[in-house]
């Protein structure tokens, strides 16, 4: 019974950042395009400030719940994409660490009348990692919810 309660709990995070990632790929990003570049930045800073909170509080408990169900279910038919969930987790939370993070505070630190010369640059790169972010963060959910259907055939 626990280990079904952790099944719950780490399908409902993880679902919850694979969810708010693909919103943010698909939903946020051709609005910021559209935008003259000061109300780019303007609005790009806004969502780190709301997203710096909300990420990290859906993004942890996704991966303690993720980690720890691959080490409970590590004997179960479902073990295998459990631990593939876990290491994309992992992997998303390394992105994040060292690839949007620093460039997220970076940005907070722009006058948005007048942004660096290569802030262009810089959202590309933020763009191509977050590209990989969304991809590891639904493979992680798909990897989870295969596991979970694993347990309960």
């Amino acid at each position: 019974m626990l280990q079904i309660i952790l099944v719950f709990i780490n399908l409902f995070f993880v679902g919850l950042l694979a969810g708010e990632e693909f919103v943010i790929r698909l939903g946020v990003r051709d609005t910021l395009l559209i935008l003259d570049d000061v109300s780019h930045v303007k609005l790009r800073q806004a969502l780190i400030r709301s997203l710096r909170v909300l990420v990290p509080a859906i993004m942890f408990p996704a991966i303690i719940s993720g980690v720890t169900l691959a080490i409970v279910d590590a004997t179960s038919r479902g073990c295998v994409f459990s631990w593939a969930g876990a290491v994309a987790l992992l992997v998303f939370l390394a992105v994040t660490m060292f690839g949007t993070v620093p460039i997220n505070a970076g940005t907070l630190e722009w006058n948005s009348n007048v942004p660096p010369h290569n802030w262009k640059a810089l959202i590309n790169r933020w763009e191509r990692l977050n590209n990989l972010r969304c991809l590891l963060a639904v493979l992680s959910f798909v990897l989870f919810l295969v596991s979970a259907a694993l347990h309960l055939s």
